[in-house]
C-alpha cells in the first residue's frame, strides 16, 4: 500500500504543494501572520471574560475609552485585511516569476481598489475587512499573472539612461504594464456594474459566494476532512499543513471576524472551524497531536533506547508544536505500525472539539494565538475560556490512550528485531 501510493499519489501531492499560485496565497497570508496575532490579543484586551479584569480597567478609565484601544488595534490589522492581502500574495506570486515583486504587490492593491465599494466615508468595511479576502485573492493572482507577463513585453518597456536611480528606473520600466493591468481591472469592474446592475461587486460576491462556502465548511464533515489530510500527507513525508493551509487562511479570518461580531452583540458565535480551533485542539504538538505520542513513548517504550532518545529530543520542540524530529527522527514517516494512530488521533479528536463547542461545552475559538503557542495555554486563549483549557487536556489524555498500543506494538517489534539480528550475528561468530 505505501508503495502504491507513494508512487502514485505523493508525486500529485508534491506538485499541487509547490504550485506556484497556492504558494504565493500561503506566503501572503503568512506575511501578514504577525497582524492577525495582533488583531487577535486586541480582541483579547477588550473582552477577556474577567469580571475582575473589567473592574479594575474601567476604574482607570471610563469603558468607551479603554476600549477604543483594543478597536484601533483591530481596525488597522483585521480591519484593512483584504487590502494587505491583495499586496502580499500579488508581490509573492509576481516574485516566483523573477519580476518586480514590490511593483505587482501595489498594481494588486489598485486592482483590488477598482472592485471597491465606496461610500461617504471612503472605502465600506465590507471591501477592506474580512469580507473581501475571496475578491482579494483572485484579483491579487490576476493581476500579478497580467502584470508579470506584460512586464516581460521589451515593447512596453521604458528604459531610462543609466545615470538614473534603480528605484525609478524600476517605476518606469513597471509604468505600461500598470498603466494596462489597472485600466484592464477598472474596465471589469465598469462591465459588471454598468451591464449587470452589481454596484456592489465584493457585498454581493460575499452574500453569494464567500458566506455559503464557509457554511459549507462549518459541518463536522468538513472537520474530519481537515484533519485527515495534513496528517495523511506527512505520513508520506509530504508537508501537509503547508498544502492545505492556503484553504485554512481564507476561512480562518472572515470566520475569526464573524465570531467575534456575533459575541460583541450577545449571539452565538457562528463558526466552529477555524485555524485557532485546529491549533488549540488538534495540532498539540504538531500534525497528529504528538504531544500525546511524546507522552505515551515514555510510557511505554522508557527501556528503548532509541524511543528515548528521540523522545528527549523531541520534548522541547513539541512543546511549541514542532514535531519534525518526531517525523523523520522516530519515524512516522513511511512507518506501517504508528502512521494509524498518527492519521486516527487527529480525526478523533476534532470530532470532540467540534461537538463540545457545538453544544455549548466549550466557547467558539475567536483568539488567533501564534501557532507554537504551548497546548493547553492555546486552549485557553483561543477560547478565552478556562473550559478550553480543560478540553485541550482531555484531548491529550485521549490522544495518549489511542498512542499506547500503537507504541507498546512498534516497541514490542523493535525489541523482537533487535533479539533477531543479535542471533544472527552470534550465530555468524560460532560458524566463524
Amino acid at each position: 500500500m505505501f508503495g502504491f501510493l507513494e508512487r502514485r499519489f505523493v508525486p500529485v501531492a508534491a506538485r499541487i504543494g509547490n504550485q506556484r499560485h497556492l504558494v504565493a496565497i500561503r506566503d501572503g497570508f503568512i506575511a501578514i501572520m504577525p497582524l492577525t496575532i495582533v488583531g487577535s490579543f486586541a480582541v483579547l484586551i477588550n473582552s477577556l471574560p474577567i469580571k475582575a479584569y473589567q473592574n479594575l480597567l474601567d476604574s482607570i478609565w471610563d469603558h468607551a475609552t479603554w476600549t477604543q484601544w483594543g478597536g484601533n488595534m483591530w481596525g488597522a490589522t483585521f480591519g484593512i485585511i483584504s487590502l494587505l492581502l491583495s499586496f502580499t500574495i500579488a508581490y509573492n506570486l509576481a516574485k516566483s516569476y523573477d519580476k518586480d515583486g514590490l511593483s505587482a504587490g501595489v498594481i494588486g492593491f489598485a486592482s483590488y481598489m477598482t472592485f471597491g465599494t465606496f461610500g461617504e466615508g471612503g472605502l465600506s468595511g465590507l471591501t477592506t475587512g474580512t469580507g473581501g479576502i475571496f475578491v482579494a485573492i483572485i484579483i491579487a493572482l490576476l493581476s500579478s499573472e497580467l502584470f508579470s507577463r506584460l512586464s516581460g513585453n521589451r515593447r512596453l518597456l521604458i528604459k531610462m539612461p543609466d545615470s538614473v536611480p534603480p528605484a525609478v528606473s524600476k517605476s518606469f520600466a513597471a509604468l505600461l504594464p500598470a498603466m494596462i493591468t489597472i485600466a484592464a481591472f477598472a474596465l471589469v469592474r465598469t462591465i459588471i456594474s454598468a451591464g449587470f446592475n452589481i454596484p456592489d461587486i465584493i457585498g454581493s460576491f460575499y452574500t453569494a459566494v464567500q458566506e455559503p462556502f464557509m457554511g459549507l465548511t462549518n459541518t463536522w464533515l468538513a472537520a474530519l476532512i481537515l484533519a485527515f489530510i495534513p496528517a495523511f500527507l506527512w505520513t508520506f513525508g509530504v508537508h501537509g499543513a503547508n498544502i492545505i493551509d492556503p484553504f485554512m487562511q481564507t476561512i480562518n479570518l472572515p470566520a475569526i471576524d464573524a465570531n467575534v461580531a456575533a459575541l460583541s452583540a450577545g449571539e452565538v458565535a457562528p463558526y466552529i472551524i477555524n485555524k485557532p480551533f485546529f491549533d488549540a485542539f488538534v495540532n498539540m504538538g504538531g500534525s497528529g497531536t504528538t504531544i500525546s505520542l511524546i507522552i505515551a513513548m515514555f510510557i511505554i517504550a522508557r527501556r528503548n533506547k532509541h524511543y528515548l532518545t528521540v523522545g528527549n529530543l523531541s520534548a522541547g520542540p513539541g512543546l511549541f508544536n514542532i514535531n519534525e524530529p518526531l517525523l523523520f527522527g522516530l519515524p512516522i514517516v513511511l512507518n506501517p505500525v504508528l502512521f494509524i494512530p498518527f492519521i486516527l488521533t487527529p480525526m478523533v479528536n476534532v470530532s470532540i472539539a467540534y461537538f463540545a463547542t457545538k453544544v455549548g461545552l466549550v466557547p467558539a475559538a475567536t483568539i488567533a494565538a501564534p501557532w507554537t503557542t504551548p497546548p493547553v495555554i492555546n486552549g485557553f486563549l483561543v477560547t478565552q475560556s478556562w473550559q478550553g483549557a480543560v478540553l485541550s487536556v482531555v484531548l491529550i489524555v485521549v490522544a495518549v490512550c489511542i498512542y499506547l498500543p500503537f507504541v507498546a506494538m512498534a516497541n514490542k517489534a523493535a525489541k523482537t528485531g533487535k533479539s533477531k539480528d543479535n542471533h544472527i550475528e552470534s550465530s555468524s561468530n560460532l560458524r566463524a
